[in-house]
């Protein structure tokens, strides 16, 4: 096993030391949960990042959402870059599920948009987990959907070594059951040719292919290659490949399933002639039995994972196997954000649950497909070892979990929590127009969070009459412009940001020094005391920050959530009084909201579309569709380098050159 090595430019700094000790040395004791409460800024994913080198273990992180998780996967990345660091999200860039509505007899057909890269790097997530010990997963909640069960996964690969003898055709048909495609012509990921002598096959998690040379059935050679440029990689002794999808079955195991398959549906339309209802008895019938000829006879149909279980030979109920299954025993597991990712894994099995109960219950699928399905909440506990909670503010689930909670409270700039102050509502506009006005003489930014979509939309109506450069952000704004709205904040090109509960998590804003909370007393989730702490520290980040609350009576959130700042900025303090530290706005390079150059890269992709549109004429049919396949491969690289902002870009023009091909 080569070692988890952490190569930074720093060392952990104020409070890191001790965090790091304390829940290393929990870890190593077996405790099975933990929790690391570190303020915004405090450097957790450095802290996460030693703890790993310190235990040496596999080890998962889970995050809520894919941007987090690519901020992370781009962090972890860095801090080991001789480790194996995977990404493993939904590859789906567009999923609608298989559904029915009754109330409307209404079905609607699954559909769904997979992204090529988003798939490989599963794919090479699953292959380094078979592979290696040093390896370190990024995912989000679809580490809990399930998979081929480890054993078969790796009993699904095939091998060929220099020298061997092969049988060329049972080796052809091997990687169709790997489902693999055949095309001697175009050689793409998850495809495989042979033209005389030579075989090649380009897997799916990889970004090079193999080539292999033939002496009649001996192999004479093995080489790595640049499918697109043929440049010789290196040259090889042996190749292993890995299955081209996750869910992959040998075809003696999908035969020994059928009757299984059969007997449920014998079963099932029994009970529905029983109650009456031909119509849902006939529509399984007809499905059923025409997904189970095309499994006997290709292996595969569309909507298998709906027969997950009985092919895996699952009992009613069983839990599928997960992402966590292909890990060691002894892995440790990372749930960042978890006040927002534990509540969100706990829901999965419901939601999924309820959908698929009403495809049974009218006769669009077996009883079989619920065992198709997130794990519970139980399920999941269970299966991890060594766990750490993150979070700024840990909900009452991890606290009571927790053998101990380690806080990191100190930022390695010194910074403290803001200053907090409640003001009555009356007159809050002409107070927060003064508050605002005396930042914008400074340069400095300021935050309104308000309730609702209207009240945003009609104050920053309100303060721009006043003369103010002010814009909202909520949920109806397009994701990439919501991220260049933050861009032009910290850029200058206004003054003023309101918005709702969009600003809470995952932003860093240093030049925002004054944050003004409407309605802070009212009771519900956006006013709860996790989330007026996370609000708070947004404006943590810069040395002058300080939060207003504006309120007609001081609620019991209000009333925690500031006495939890206060007694961090205490702590904050002395220390920086003890070691002679003075607090330092974070200064931060203007494009790199969420790790990304977005205004550049928004010019670059602009300018490169223009370039490709400018060498074909998209009237004329052919030179359209050549058109549109060398945006595809341009969306594709941007995928491929988790710039998908910029793939969506390419997609959206080509989504409008596929509609003029149409009139």
């Amino acid at each position: 096993m080569r070692p988890f090595e952490v190569v930074a430019p720093y060392e952990p700094a104020g409070d890191q030391k001790n965090a790091i000790k304390a829940l290393s040395q929990g870890i190593l004791a077996g405790d099975k949960f933990q929790t690391l409460k570190g303020v915004t800024g405090s450097g957790k994913t450095f802290t996460m990042a030693k703890i790993i080198e310190a235990v040496q273990r596999p080890t998962l992180v889970i995050s809520h959402n894919k941007t987090l998780s690519a901020q992370l996967y781009r962090e972890f990345k860095g801090f080991f870059p001789r480790n194996a660091v995977e990404y493993y999200v939904s590859y789906y860039d567009y999923y609608q599920p298989e559904a029915y509505v009754a109330s409307r007899d209404l079905y609607i057909e699954k559909d769904a948009s997979i992204n090529q890269e988003i798939e490989r790097l599963r794919l090479s997530s699953t292959r380094s987990l078979m592979e290696r010990d040093d390896v370190i997963i990024i995912a989000t909640v679809s580490c809990i959907y399930g998979l081929a069960t480890p054993e078969i996964y790796k009993k699904m690969t095939t091998t060929f070594a220099r020298g061997e003898t092969l049988d060329v055709d049972a080796l052809m048909r091997r990687f169709v059951e790997l489902q693999y495609e055949r095309n001697d012509v175009a050689l793409e990921r998850g495809r495989f040719r042979r033209r005389g002598d030579t075989i090649e096959i380009f897997p799916a998690y990889l970004e090079d292919a193999y080539r292999v040379d033939l002496d009649w059935s001996s192999v004479a050679r093995i080489r790595r290659f640049n499918p697109v440029s043929g440049q010789i990689i290196e040259e090889l002794d042996r190749a292993l490949i890995y299955p081209a999808k996750q869910f992959v079955m040998p075809q003696g195991m999908v035969n020994d399933a059928l009757p299984r398959i059969e007997a449920e549906l014998v079963e099932r339309i029994a009970c529905l002639m029983g109650e009456g209802r031909m119509l849902e008895a006939e529509r399984l019938k007809t499905r059923v039995e025409y997904d189970i000829e095309m499994l006997r006879e290709v292996g595969r149909c569309p909507g298998i994972e709906n027969y997950s279980a009985p092919l895996a030979g699952r009992a009613p109920g069983q839990r599928p196997d997960t992402l966590i299954d292909y890990f060691p025993a002894n892995h440790l597991t990372f749930i960042d954000e978890s006040h927002v990712s534990l509540p969100q894994i706990g829901a999965m099995f419901a939601g999924d649950h309820s959908r698929k109960q009403s495809l049974v219950d009218y006769g669009f699928r077996l009883p079989c497909a619920l065992d198709n399905r997130p794990l519970r909440m139980d399920e999941f506990n269970d299966l991890l070892a060594e766990s750490v909670f993150v979070s700024a503010t840990p909900g009452e689930i991890e606290i009571e979990k927790s053998v101990r909670v380690v806080e990191q409270l100190i930022r390695p700039t010194g910074l403290l929590d803001p200053e907090i102050e409640v003001r009555p509502g009356t007159g809050q506009m002409e107070d927060i127009y003064t508050e605002v006005t005396s930042r914008v003489k400074k340069g400095e930014r300021s935050l309104i969070i308000t309730l609702t979509k209207k009240m945003a939309e009609d104050l920053t109506e309100y303060l721009t009459a006043l003369g103010l450069k002010v814009r909202y952000i909520h949920s109806e704004i397009e994701t990439i412009e919501r991220v260049e709205i933050l861009t032009s904040l910290r850029q200058g090109d206004f003054d003023v940001l309101i918005g709702i509960n969009l600003l809470r998590e995952g932003i860093d804003l240093p030049e925002v020094s004054f944050i003004a909370i409407l309605d802070a007393d009212k009771v519900g989730f956006l006013r709860s005391v996790t989330s007026l702490v996370q609000i708070v520290g947004r404006a943590a980040r810069n040395a002058a920050g300080k939060v207003i609350m504006y309120a007609d009576k001081m609620s019991g959130s209000m009333q925690l959530a500031i006495a939890e700042t206060e007694r961090r900025r205490a702590v904050q303090s002395e220390y920086n009084k003890a070691h002679g530290i003075t607090p330092q706005t974070i200064k931060k390079a203007i494009a790199n909201i969420l790790e990304r150059h977005l205004e550049e890269d928004r010019e670059q992709t602009e300018t490169a579309i223009e370039v490709l549109k400018n060498s074909f004429n998209a009237l004329i049919p052919v030179q359209r569709k050549k058109l549109i396949a060398a945006l595809k491969r341009e969306m594709l690289e941007h995928a491929k380098n988790l710039e998908f902002e910029k793939a969506a870009r390419i997609r959206d023009e080509v989504q409008k050159l596929q509609e003029l091909g149409k009139i």
